[in-house]
């Protein structure tokens, strides 16, 4: 098969989004198969401003010998839409997958998948303008209507892309994603020097999550209010991810933003905290609980959305809107090193059943479905 797999989302507009194609791409390329790809890609020089990318290196993917790499105009603008079914046929592609559900809905030569990983406009509409909510609903009902298949990443994500949106399960396949393979372990090097760069303290309580409300950074913060360790002198809670209205405030005098983390010191920052919480009131795959537990962190997450798939029973799990019952388990963690390292154990065991290779297999049975 030539296979088309849509690049142009690898930049810095779509962080989460870019991060699963360029790994899927990368796994892809390391793959003994005969099939061949063509890597879609935006090139920096002719749109730098929509097509910035500061977090990844396509040079060496688009240079791989079983890869023919096509240039086209962003997937946003009105040329995009109308090069790619003409940059398909060039390819003689067999199939296209686009990670997102924005691609041309009419007229693609051959057939199409279409990542959709979770549908939280449609689930918490209150955190999205109307004008956003009406162009997922369209762009995602679209979507669906046009591919022949769809990819999710969690079997909760699936179930809710067929409740909302009528769609028969059978025609979605869920492929979990993984963390990259960076993040292990730290050395004790890498650790000293992210501890100096951020001023860590030597016991913390780790979230790494955006602001948006469902991610429930509020409650974790009531619950370390309430908790016997939210009154220890030694003890921290530390928040970082992105910010879209500025670095958070808080009247503790032991709760600090980070704010956003450099890529390159997520491994350490992790294998720093003493604990991981990530209270989040949904995720369609939730993927810093994860790299937290490959990283050797222990993990507490919400009993909500994908989150029990992915962590099973290698994490302490308590309800998204109990911030009593968050409380207690931080204050359970913090207090018995031997429950920390038993969760680190099992975290770690937990985080390398997920791999980019397996995604990549699973992905590529999905396409061999769709051309049969």
């Amino acid at each position: 098969m030539n296979i088309a797999l849509d690049l142009r989302f690898v930049s810095d507009r779509f962080p989460g989004i870019g991060r699963y194609a360029f790994s899927l791409a990368s796994a892809f390329v390391a793959l003994d198969t005969p099939h061949r790809f063509v890597f879609i890609f935006t090139p920096d020089a002719r749109f730098r401003r929509s097509a910035s990318n500061t977090r990844y290196d396509l040079n060496n993917l688009l240079h791989s010998p079983q890869v023919r790499a096509l240039a086209a105009p962003p997937p946003f603008s009105v040329a995009g839409q109308i090069a790619l079914p003409a940059l398909l046929r060039l390819a003689r592609a067999d199939l296209y997958h686009s990670p997102y559900y924005l691609f041309p809905y009419a007229g693609l030569p051959c057939p199409a998948v279409v990542t959709l990983y979770d549908i939280i406009p449609r689930l918490f509409p209150h955190e999205s303008s109307l004008r956003v909510r009406l162009f997922f609903d369209l762009s995602v009902r679209m979507a669906l209507r046009s591919a022949q298949r769809m990819i999710t990443s969690s079997r909760c994500s699936r179930d809710d892309i067929a409740r909302m949106y009528g769609v028969t399960v059978s025609r979605i396949d869920v492929v979990y994603g993984a963390a990259d393979k960076r993040f292990r372990p730290a050395e004790p090097g890498s650790v000293a020097v992210v501890r100096a760069k951020y001023q860590l303290p030597e016991t913390f309580a780790l979230c790494v999550a955006s602001d948006k409300p469902h991610k429930n950074v509020d409650t974790l913060v009531k619950a370390w209010r309430m908790s016997a360790t939210g009154r220890r002198e030694d003890a921290w809670l530390l928040l970082a991810g992105h910010r879209e209205r500025g670095l958070l405030a808080f009247d503790h005098s032991r709760i600090r933003d980070l704010g956003p983390i450099a890529e390159a010191d997520l491994p350490a920052l992790y294998g720093s905290a003493t604990l991981f919480v990530y209270p989040s009131r949904y995720e369609g795959f939730g993927l810093p609980p994860l790299e937290a537990m490959a990283c050797g962190a222990p993990v507490i997450v919400s009993r909500a959305g994908s989150l029990p798939e992915v962590v099973g029973d290698a994490a302490l799990l308590v309800d998204p809107d109990d911030p009593q019952a968050l409380a207690a388990a931080i204050d359970q963690a913090l207090a018995d090193p031997m429950l920390r390292a038993a969760l680190s154990a099992a975290g770690c065991r937990r985080a390398a059943t997920f791999s980019w290779h397996r995604s990549a297999e699973e992905t590529l049975a999905v396409y061999e479905r769709v051309v049969r």
